[in-house]
């Protein structure tokens, strides 16, 4: 296996063809006798992971990952206070039971399940990625945003329940394939919005019109009140009024009598006077 790059990572630390799906130009596998080193895998995949292919002259080397990922970005329908969701299918492209996990860079902005499983080979499975209701648009609907997907090959009948903590760990020496994912607002269609500001147009004149009707109902609510109030004041003044004139009657008369009365004892005692017979 001549190749002026991969010769220079040449070392005794071997790992099985199998595991590693490196394919050559023609398209055919190569011999199980044919090793490749753990160096060629990590050169490979740090360097080359945009391409997934590196060519000198005739010969063409091609990195197949574990997993194929449809669609390769997440794209949600982005409407305030609703959530939106994105389904992710990954499939096993392997004979060997493949683990994965989804991570995010939001993790209490989106809300995944399942985030971690087991894929039999030759088998395929659906992620939902759920994107919780948001108050507000974020500046000219750009997401910075990421998710990673992580897979490794896993012993068969391995059980999610049973995976090692150190299953994705780089630093266990496990060929780790991760994929970068970008997320991708969308609005609503142009029909879609027109029919969402007619909704809200009209809504808003109805509730433009409720508050008018309310308005001139406690409009008119107050005035009665002041009438009311006014009534009730001009009803007062004119019982102040009866009030006073009756007290000034009563006074006048019985002033009246008493004078009467004082008149009439004033005459009876000069009548006594003047009428008594002259003493002898």
């Amino acid at each position: 296996m001549e190749h002026p790059v991969l010769n220079n990572f040449l070392s005794n630390d071997l790992l099985d063809i199998s595991q590693l799906r490196l394919f050559h130009t023609p398209g055919e596998e190569l011999e199980n006798s044919e090793l490749i080193t753990w160096e060629h895998v990590l050169f490979f995949r740090n360097h080359y992971k945009n391409s997934k292919v590196l060519r000198d002259g005739n010969h063409e080397w091609r990195w197949e990952r574990l997993i194929t990922i449809q669609p390769e970005d997440l794209t949600f329908l982005y409407e305030l206070e609703k959530q939106s969701h994105c389904d992710l299918r990954i499939a096993n492209k392997t004979e060997h039971h493949v683990a994965f996990k989804v991570k995010t860079t939001s993790p209490k902005k989106y809300f995944v399940r399942p985030n971690t499983g087991v894929i039999q080979p030759w088998d395929a499975c659906t992620v939902t990625v759920t994107l919780q209701a948001q108050r507000e648009y974020p500046p000219d609907m750009h997401c910075k945003d990421k998710f990673l997907l992580q897979s490794a090959v896993v012993p068969p009948n391995t059980d999610v329940d049973e995976l090692p903590q150190d299953t994705f760990n780089k630093d266990s020496g496990k060929v780790i394939d991760e994929c970068k994912l970008k997320v991708i607002y969308t609005t609503p269609s142009g029909n879609e919005n027109s029919e969402d500001e007619t909704t809200l147009k009209a809504s808003r004149e109805i509730f433009d019109a409720n508050i008018m009707r309310t308005v001139q109902h406690l409009k008119e609510e107050r005035d009665a009140a002041f009438e009311e109030t006014r009534q009730l004041q001009r009803e007062l003044d004119l019982l102040r009024r009866r009030r006073n004139r009756n007290s000034d009657q009563g006074f006048s008369l019985a002033f009246a009598a008493f004078v009467g009365l004082i008149g009439i004892m004033l005459g009876f005692l000069l009548n006594l006077m003047f009428s008594a017979p002259p003493a002898e």
